[in-house]
């Protein structure tokens, strides 16, 4: 028992590191400045419980979705990913915060669009895939859970942090998040080669 509970926290942590609040709620800036804590709460929410389930099935299944459902490698959902986390770490370096609001559409059904690709992506995919392997199942979507629970208080609680601190510092709290934006996306870009790379590396190693 005990030991369940230590690698599930240790798939949780793992998920949560992934997940990054800070970064994520760089990405949801638009969100942040423009909807309200009630409702910025209520589409992070869901958001999460769509990402949890996606994670829940995975942990479940392993990687048996993409072999025997959709028969393609996960390598290739590897690159797809990284291509995409590329586009999206160019555009906010070259265009700030607006690039991600062009990309994901608006705030009225925008639940779907922060899972995927800001929660859902291959990294988190592949926790869930460890998270299931190293415990059973049960204690898996517990972990799950457990960090998707914690990455959305904490980007909550970013938000109404930032709403608190905008009020008396709003061009500081901007110049300060457009750089750091900026910064973040650089970093993203550089997972996204990263994920590309080893998504390559697997194919060639398959062959």
């Amino acid at each position: 028992m005990l030991e369940h509970f230590f690698e599930a926290m240790r798939s949780a942590l793992l998920l949560f590191v992934l997940l990054n609040p800070f970064l994520m709620t760089i990405y949801l800036l638009d969100l942040v400045e423009k909807l309200d804590a009630a409702r910025f709460r209520s589409v992070l929410a869901r958001a999460g419980l769509i990402s949890a389930i996606a994670f829940s099935l995975f942990a479940a299944t392993g990687d048996l979705v993409f072999v025997d459902v959709l028969q393609v490698r996960f390598e290739s959902f590897l690159i797809f990913g990284g291509v995409i986390f590329l586009l999206i770490g160019l555009r906010f370096v070259f265009q700030g915060p607006a690039a991600i609001e062009s990309m994901r559409g608006s705030a009225e059904h925008v639940a779907g669009s922060i899972a995927l690709p800001f929660m859902i992506g291959p990294g988190t995919l592949s926790a869930s895939v460890v998270a299931g392997a190293r415990s059973p199942l049960p204690w898996a979507v517990g972990a799950i859970f457990t960090a998707v629970t914690a990455v959305v208080i904490s980007v909550v609680g970013l938000k109404l942090l930032h709403d608190h601190v905008r009020k008396r510092h709003e061009a500081l709290v901007e110049r300060y998040i457009d750089i750091v934006g900026r910064i973040s996306a650089l970093v993203v870009g550089t997972i996204a080669v990263e994920m590309i790379v080893r998504g390559v590396e697997g194919l060639i190693e398959a062959s």
